[in-house]
């Protein structure tokens, strides 16, 4: 099913296109480098240009498209320098979140994480790797959500999305969605056994983990391309 669907009006028009341009773009069928007519985009939401064109303005404002007069829009292409730096800053910052967020768990947040998890278990048997990514940013994104930093939010939801949306994913090249969904029964068992300092491991060694397999993925899609350099630059900022 392509993520190009004809949109139901609700609320805000231009966030809900966005989404849909961020999932084209996740799922690879905008890829970079290519360029793509806004009215074809209109044409396929069901939407008119204003939304389409707002929404186009707001990612390129986080870099993720440029949007060029009589040419369209292009979707970015992310460097693996950038990409290095965006793991380092969610290595650097999630393990002390996950810490916090575990200690912090209520037994419904703890009931609440469970669900998300055993969703995404079932969305990764599916083999629908979209879904898939989405199941596990929504289990992340709560669980770093319980250290009560709304900032941290912010900027980890940003880091996320910003390699996601330039079509940077494990799946389904390093990894298929069911390898995604189950790579969280570390995590899951420190958040049950209410134990912050193993989740805040568990936490950090599955960014590390993620992080290795899509650089070894691109290098290993890009002739001349030596991924050791890259690996070894991943925790600078906490080594």
């Amino acid at each position: 099913m392509s993520s190009m669907q004809p949109i139901q009006q609700k609320a805000s028009l231009t966030e809900q296109v966005s989404t849909m341009i961020r999932a084209a773009i996740v799922a690879g069928e905008m890829a970079p480098g290519e360029h793509y007519s806004a009215i074809g985009i209109s044409e396929k939401l069901g939407v008119s240009r204003t939304p389409v064109r707002e929404a186009l303005q707001l990612l390129e404002k986080e870099g993720i498209v440029t949007v060029a007069k009589n040419r369209g829009v292009r979707v970015n292409q992310i460097s693996l320098d950038e990409i290095v730096e965006v793991f380092q800053l969610r290595l650097a910052i999630e393990p002390a979140a996950a810490s916090r967020g575990v200690r912090n768990a209520t037994e419904d947040d703890i009931k609440q994480l469970k669900s998300l998890h055993q969703r995404m278990l079932e969305i990764g048997e599916t083999g629908d790797g979209r879904a898939t990514l989405e199941a596990d940013k929504e289990f992340h994104l709560y669980l770093l959500g319980l250290a009560g930093n709304a900032k941290l939010d912010n900027v980890v939801g940003e880091l996320r999305n910003l390699v996601l949306t330039h079509g940077q994913t494990t799946v389904p090249f390093a990894r298929s969605s069911q390898d995604l969904a189950g790579d969280r029964e570390e995590i899951m068992a420190a958040i049950l056994a209410k134990d912050p300092d193993a989740a805040a491991t568990a936490v950090r060694d599955h960014v590390m983990r993620t992080a290795q397999m899509l650089i070894k993925s691109v290098c290993s899609r890009t002739e001349g391309l030596d991924a050791q350099p890259f690996l070894e630059r991943l925790d600078a900022l906490i080594s």
